[in-house]
């Protein structure tokens, strides 16, 4: 089946006696093909069935297990092991290995407690110990008042010497006051004690001299810090030693937890059961022939979808057909770019597919912002690395794959453009170092270029691309942004092509379908974007250099542009009226501001040569204010200073702080405004993110092999 499309479902049901429903759901889990349609309760003598007895004591496993999970970092082995070692592990040492480490976490909680309330009575008694008043007297008492705490000046000059006691202390961190006085004063006393910032402390338990409690606090906290250190020590111990068994051992768990409580998910009678769900249909008949010792009955029928009823999600009013989940097709080269298209949201049901044109477009993108051969190899090596220390971590080997296809494509424009590491290879502004590397153009250059062709309407090709030199000194930045722009047009009008064949298939979501509708919807967009270019080259009115049109000539396509431009606004007037629903008047108004809309999205793609431009100039920028004077060093180094040495190791780590931050930039930059493009300025001409992820029941591995 073309790549370019999901794969074909198929609904299966099957059908069986009730004792063997557990077998049924152990082949299925072996399958691993089956996407299981919870049973709803809503057909007469049919319930939910019930989890197999010994779900009970798996899952009180699982939860011990998960406990421990998420109070320790692990990892998993790098290469998936055995079952039978991981059974034999939950059958004998595992569980009560798990134990301790729950009972010790469970303790150094308890620990953390009891620390956090000596620490608040140590700093309560630091305070007061300075008062030299013992902790029974701070006080409990009847007919007095007592305020002990801390004040922002003291209350000496505020004259309370005839009404109460004052006890007085200041250090570097606060100033304690313990303040005694009658009830019948207590109010003057207070409103006092607030005028001079007071703020009350917890007075400590016990009583003695703080000074001797202090002491004796101090060292239980010591005692209970250490008792917590041995701890964690022990935990880090059980972690590196059983890290990967926990793993292992919690994913053997979640299958069988899984394969046993399978059952509530199908519908059973007292006799029966029947399993509905969804399948691939190149597994339609490995399923069925796999389920016969233990179903009476097996039917898969191929999903069809009916033209004009489907497509968008579930919640859409307009769709009427249940909708199978969507599973991509077997890919290898192209599968890392499935992370691009699940960040979207997966494609509607029998709509195209953009993961196998993003494999081409994104890295294209991405090269040709970054587009220098040092970065591209810093992000291949990146990927590399990711890949090699992924593991059994799919989405991590995706991950290493995606750096390394637009490192790669960043390897081959920085060639194009004849870039390294923010110089140009090729020497024309004098000596640098990339120069050393221009047996890589082994060509004779004529005025900067191997080869150079200039084609109709303004296009202008070269290699080597210098996009950094101005283009009056044979550079080609302004060329770079010619392309950007047709670059975009190109890729506008491939999505709405992509969105023509989807409408002329399937229908827009609203019951329109067919050759009119598509017209419409998405023809009359194609028409209004190929009016605009016409109307804008003729506006703009430059003569294409070989001669292919003249300026007269090329401003005499202004007239038949603005009419096309006009007419498919009008189109697009009825195009809203007719398949979206918006009165007539509005349309007036609406329509052209539509029209309107399309001129930036196409300009959007001017970022393709704005983006790389700065990143150019950043590290353009470290290699003339950095490297060139550390250079000048080394070729002097005879007649260098002793600042000239100082300057040295400085000079080298800011020049590679600088590309250091050229290159982080230059992945994020390029890879925020990459997916922009696709995501925002392309999917929207056509994309619908509505498909539900295909997830079948069975047993996944990771770390543990199925057997």
């Amino acid at each position: 089946m073309s790549q370019v499309k999901t794969q074909q479902m198929g609904r299966f049901i099957a059908a069986g006696v009730k004792g063997d429903l557990s077998g049924a759901i152990e082949t299925l889990a072996q399958l691993n093909a089956l996407h299981i349609i919870d049973y709803d309760g809503g057909e007469e003598g049919f319930s939910l069935g019930s989890p197999d007895p010994s779900s009970e004591e798996v899952g009180r496993a699982l939860v011990k297990a998960r406990s421990a999970a998420s109070i320790v970092d692990f990892n998993g082995p790098e290469k998936a092991v055995p079952e039978a070692r991981i059974r034999d592990s939950l059958s004998s040492e595992l569980p009560s290995k798990i134990e301790d480490l729950l009972k010790c976490q469970s303790r150094i909680e308890e620990l953390e407690n009891e620390i956090s309330s000596v620490e608040e009575e140590e700093e309560s008694l630091e305070m007061v110990a300075s008062l030299g008043v013992d902790i029974e007297l701070l006080g409990g008492y009847d007919s007095l008042a007592s305020f002990v705490g801390t004040v922002s000046d003291s209350p000496q000059s505020a004259k309370l010497d005839d009404l109460a006691m004052i006890f007085n202390s200041k250090n570097s961190k606060h100033n304690t006051v313990a303040v005694f006085t009658r009830n019948e004063n207590s109010q003057r006393v207070s409103e006092v004690l607030e005028s001079v910032g007071f703020e009350a402390i917890a007075l400590p338990k016990g009583e003695g001299s703080p000074i001797e409690r202090l002491s004796d606090v101090k060292e239980l906290k010591m005692a209970l810090t250490t008792e917590k250190s041995e701890l964690s020590k022990l935990v880090n111990e059980w972690v590196e030693n059983n890290g990967e068994a926990l793993a292992c051992g919690l994913e053997i768990l979640e299958r069988d937890h899984d394969v046993l409580t399978a059952p509530t998910r199908v519908a059973v009678s007292d006799h029966a059961f029947v399993i509905d769900g969804w399948l691939v249909m190149s597994r339609a008949d490995e399923v069925m022939k796999a389920l016969r010792p233990f179903c009476t009955y097996t039917e898969t029928n191929q999903f069809e979808l009916v033209a004009g009823g489907g497509g968008h999600g579930h919640s859409d009013h307009h769709h009427h057909q249940e909708m199978p989940p969507i599973a991509y097709q077997e890919r290898s080269t192209s599968k890392p770019m499935e992370l691009l298209t699940d960040a979207v949201g997966r494609p509607a049901y029998g709509r195209i597919d953009p993961t196998i044109f993003m494999m081409i477009t994104y890295p294209l993108f991405f090269g040709m912002m970054l587009g220098d051969m040092a970065y591209g190899l810093i992000t291949m090596g990146v990927g590399w690395m990711v890949i090699r220390n992924s593991g059994t971590n799919e989405m991590l080997r995706l991950g290493g794959k995606f750096l390394t296809y637009i490192g790669f494509g960043t390897l081959i424009f920085g060639y194009i453009y004849a870039e390294f590491a923010g110089w140009e290879i090729l020497p024309h502004h004098g000596h640098n170092p990339a120069e050393n590397l221009a047996f890589l153009y082994p060509f004779e250059l004529d005025h900067g270029h191997a080869w150079a062709a200039h084609l109709p309407f303004g296009i202008e090709l070269a290699f080597p691309f210098h996009r950094v030199t101005p283009t009056s000194d044979y550079g080609n930045l302004e060329h770079l942004i010619v392309l950007t722009i047709y670059l975009g047009f190109i890729h506008i009008l491939m999505g709405l092509a992509i969105g023509f064949r989807d409408i002329l298939l399937h229908g827009n979501g609203h019951g329109g379908i067919g050759l009119v509708c598509a017209f419409f919807e998405k023809g009359v967009w194609m028409i209004l974007l190929i009016g605009g270019w016409i109307f804008a080259y003729g506006f703009l009115g430059q003569p294409d250099l070989k001669g292919y049109l003249t300026v007269t000539e090329a401003e005499a396509l202004m007239v038949p542009g603005a009419i096309t431009v006009i007419v498919s606004t009008v189109m697009l007037m009825w195009t809203l009226y007719k398949y979206h629903g918006v009165p007539f008047p509005i349309n007036i108004g609406l329509a052209p501001i539509e029209a309107v809309g399309m001129m930036p999205t196409v300009i959007s793609y001017v970022r393709l040569f704005a983006v790389g431009i700065v990143g150019v100039k950043i590290a353009e920028t470290g290699n003339e204010k950095l490297f060139e004077p550390l250079a000048h060093i080394f070729e002097d180094l005879a007649h260098a200073t002793t600042m000239d040495f100082v300057s040295i190791p400085l000079l080298l780590l800011g020049w590679l702080a600088v590309q250091a931050f050229a290159w982080v930039l230059g992945v994020f930059s390029p890879n925020i405004h990459a997916a922009r493009l696709h995501f925002v300025e392309w999917m929207r001409q056509y994309y619908d993110s509505s498909g539900e992820e295909f997830s079948p029941f069975g047993l996944k591995s990771r770390y543990v092999e199925v057997e």
